[in-house]
């Protein structure tokens, strides 16, 4: 029974670490109407800067740094591509953040080379024990972080001007920029948001029990899909909800993965999808997706 619960407690952590990134999804596609592919190369540049700059500077200091660099990258991708072409064609701007990713991957992967760069986390590889269960402190305050931040989002959306503007131009563009809101920055901000929400995500994923940051950081991100889909892409309970059900799933699939042999190898690659897909037959919007009225 320890055995389960251990599993269960690291699938309920890994699951909103992928709830942070699958977050970054949907406030970038409600902010700006973009699937945003380049998300992973978003999450390994601000890894990789918390990993580069760790032994100068001082880990936390590191960590500034990645977070504000990711949330910069994220508001130039914005700018320089996304800005005039959403709009005009959703389609193409899908297209052309798959090639950002490739690029930035490719200029990340040569920078790290075959190397696995330690991230520096102050918390090691210890590990946390609480009636039977035992899992990496890493996790542990990962599971802690993310629900301050999902309490802190909440708050943003709710309660301040920025985030009902935001919740404005995600709804009806059109409309929110004849009340004045301006959509240019409100798609900045949501673009920096999200990056920065991906730099923490990558903080933790390259941390015990991870041996470190490598190019297949950015390959987590993906991870990130199915529960992003999942919940709805425009939901951000539902990106939460998404990351838990995936994150428990991959835990269990993982852990019990000898048991059930007979399904091949790599399961726990493929449950993610596998469920999303079973999800989707059921409800094509997702579990918490908005369905579009239609007249008949």
């Amino acid at each position: 029974m320890s055995y389960f619960l251990t599993q269960l407690a690291n699938g309920l952590s890994y699951g909103l670490i992928l709830g942070l990134i699958a977050v970054g999804f949907v406030i970038v596609f409600t902010s700006t109407g973009v699937l945003n592919f380049a998300h992973g190369s978003v999450l390994l540049t601000g890894a990789y800067l918390v990993a580069v700059l760790q032994d100068p500077i001082g880990f936390w200091a590191a960590v500034l740094v990645g977070i504000a660099g990711a949330a910069l990258l994220g508001v130039l991708i914005n700018a320089v591509l996304v800005r005039n072409l959403a709009e005009a064609n959703p389609g193409t701007a899908a297209i052309l953040m798959l090639g950002v990713d490739i690029l930035l991957l490719t200029e990340l992967t040569r920078r790290i080379g075959n190397r696995v760069l330690p991230i520096g986390a102050p918390w090691g590889a210890d590990v946390v024990t609480f009636g039977g269960i035992t899992l990496p402190t890493s996790r542990a305050i990962a599971a802690g972080l993310a629900v301050v931040v999902f309490g802190v989002l909440w708050f943003l959306f709710a309660r301040t001007g920025a985030g009902v503007a935001m919740r404005a131009a995600a709804a009806d563009g059109d409309t929110a920029s004849l009340m004045g809101i301006r959509l240019t920055r409100t798609g900045a901000a949501g673009w920096a948001l999200a990056g920065a929400l991906a730099a923490i995500a990558g903080i933790f994923l390259a941390s015990f029990p991870s041996p470190g940051i490598a190019p297949t950081l950015a390959l987590t991100a993906f991870a990130a899909i199915p529960a992003w889909v999942l919940g709805g892409f425009d939901s951000v309970v539902g990106a939460i909800v998404g990351g838990l059900i995936i994150g428990v799933v991959t835990a269990l699939a993982v852990g019990y993965e000898s048991d059930l042999h007979f399904l091949g190898r790599g399961l726990g690659e493929v449950v993610p999808y596998a469920v999303m897909i079973l999800v989707l037959l059921v409800r094509p919007s997702g579990l918490f997706g908005r369905q579009e009225a239609v007249r008949v």
